[in-house]
């Protein structure tokens, strides 16, 4: 009998634990899913300060303690806390950070204001899912990243990553949602975003004008396959991604039942 794929879902939303938009239903209704096709399933999204960990009974994993992640030559310490997803037999993780997590808000303050850190905040998450993975030693198939905050993700698995034995078969599939903010990651993005000599600014050149269209630019044109996962996705950049060949792209479906997914994930995974 061949063993289980495995799966890794990385997004910065997940159902019941936040939701910004409506494909944080969908990942936690596609992560069930898979895991009761048969696949072995492991979620990561941040730990936000607005996820309640007595309420979803987060604890830490003190046996993945220890990581530092390094950011523009500062070291940040990451402390990992896991849940059981509701109603079924899968674990989620959460990365979290006193400097970056704690606050009790998401990506703006009270007043709506876009914190300042976003762009260390979204380096540190995507650096520290990746460094995560590689403390498990267990290398999956299909990573599967969705919301903006993971953009950078199919990037450094692509270049930085790409020779790491853990990640040496995995193939990236990369979801595309609505465009949830207007504001700016800011000119010293691409700087935080690069990791020593591995990875340079040509590398990044489709994130650097630091949007919300720029993170899923860039995530697109290193992932192995497409999908949208909005009826609000960007027109024309839904347009684009339709265009591109050599990959798969599947399109936004509302009465999807999720199978084409979980094929997605099978043609992949065999390749």
């Amino acid at each position: 009998m061949s063993a289980k794929k495995r799966i890794l879902i990385i997004a910065n939303e997940m159902s019941p634990y936040l939701e910004l938009t409506d494909f944080s239903e969908i990942i936690s209704k596609l992560a069930i899913k898979a895991n009761d096709a048969g696949f072995e399933i492991r979620c990561i999204m941040p730990r936000f300060g607005v996820i309640n960990e007595r309420r979803h009974r987060l604890h830490e994993v003190v046996r993945l303690s220890g990581i530092n992640v390094s950011i523009d030559n500062d070291d940040f310490p990451l402390q990992i806390k896991v849940a059981s997803l509701p109603n079924a037999r899968l674990q989620v993780y959460f990365l979290d950070n006193e400097d970056m997590f704690k606050r009790k808000f998401v990506f703006t303050d009270e007043n709506e204001k876009w914190f300042e850190d976003n762009a260390l905040r979204t380096v540190f998450f995507c650096k520290g899912a990746l460094e995560t993975v590689k403390k498990f030693g267990w290398p999956p198939d299909i990573i599967h990243v969705s919301g903006w905050m993971t953009g950078l993700i199919p990037c450094y698995l692509k270049t930085v990553y790409k020779k790491e034995p853990v990640f040496g078969n995995s193939k990236v599939i990369y979801t595309i949602g609505q465009q949830t903010f207007n504001e700016n990651l800011g000119e010293e993005f691409v700087k935080k975003a690069m990791i020593h000599s591995n990875l340079n600014e040509i590398d990044l050149e489709l994130y650097k004008s630091g949007d919300n269209l720029a993170m899923f630019r860039g995530a697109a044109a290193y992932a192995d396959a497409i999908t949208l996962g909005s009826a609000l996705v960007d027109p024309q950049l839904a347009e684009e991604i339709s265009k591109i060949k050599g990959k798969k792209v599947i399109p936004f479906d509302p009465n999807s039942d999720l199978t084409d997914y979980l094929q997605l994930y099978r043609d992949l995974a065999d390749k």
